[in-house]
């Protein structure tokens, strides 16, 4: 079968299928901070990233939460529903760390009760800049009956990884989402959840284990993507 590449991001390739509304999503190795001001190559990672993806993505099925997701094609592919993705980065925050330390000046692992949910513009060339929801009320494509659905799911999505994660131990202190539509308008999860997109802490250490050891210089990043499999007992 020929693909042709529909988009190349900066840690994903997307190529076109034999069927219309399908995709095949391809993993790379590439890593990248700062958007995009920091980039190396880990080999492995593209594979990593995707194996943490699909535990996360069969942790929320029977919980109804809908994916993009229709099957895993190897170890750094998978097929997918083709869907428009909305231009927004979903953050949900849990406890204080990275940009809003730098924003707001709150202090590092500040608990956030009941947890945040911010939205930022998908748009690396002005910096993916944090909205409002009178800003998303002016925004081409983002009915105010989308956006609470976003919300809503976001939340609920937190409640399961937070409650799964915490049985091993470790804190998800935030994390970040995208959706899409689907050719007949439903909103679905899509993108990826693993180390790239989430923090997560080791309970009383604060150690991460999350793509904040390449942005900050802590230590080998795939090793500390393999420790948090490890203990969740993901094969990799």
């Amino acid at each position: 079968m020929t693909l042709t590449m529909l988009y190349e991001g900066k840690a994903k390739k997307v190529f076109s299928t034999e069927i219309p509304q399908e995709i095949i999503i391809h993993f790379k190795d590439d890593a990248t901070a700062f958007n995009g001001e920091k980039k190396d190559v880990f080999a492995d990672k593209g594979r990593v990233n995707l194996a943490f993806t699909r535990y996360f993505f069969e942790l929320l099925n029977p919980h109804n939460v809908k994916t993009h997701i229709l099957s895993f094609i190897d170890d750094v592919s998978l097929r997918a529903k083709k869907v428009e993705i909305i231009p927004l980065e979903v953050v949900v925050r849990n406890y204080a760390a990275g940009s809003i330390c730098r924003r707001l000046g709150f202090k590092k692992g500040m608990e956030f009760e009941p947890p945040l949910c911010e939205f930022y513009l998908k748009d690396d060339s002005l910096g993916d800049p944090i909205l409002c929801r009178e800003h998303i009320r002016y925004m081409d494509g983002i009915a105010e009956s989308d956006l609470s659905v976003i919300e809503e799911s976001a939340l609920k999505i937190n409640t399961i990884l937070s409650e799964h994660m915490d049985s091993f131990g470790i804190t998800l202190v935030d994390f970040k989402l995208e959706f899409g539509k689907t050719c007949d308008g439903e909103i679905i999860l899509a993108d990826e959840i693993s180390p790239d997109t989430c923090r997560f802490w080791v309970k009383g250490t604060m150690e991460s284990l999350d793509k904040d050891v390449y942005r900050e210089n802590k230590g080998d990043l795939i090793s500390s993507y393999k420790k948090l499999g490890d203990i969740l007992g993901i094969k990799f």
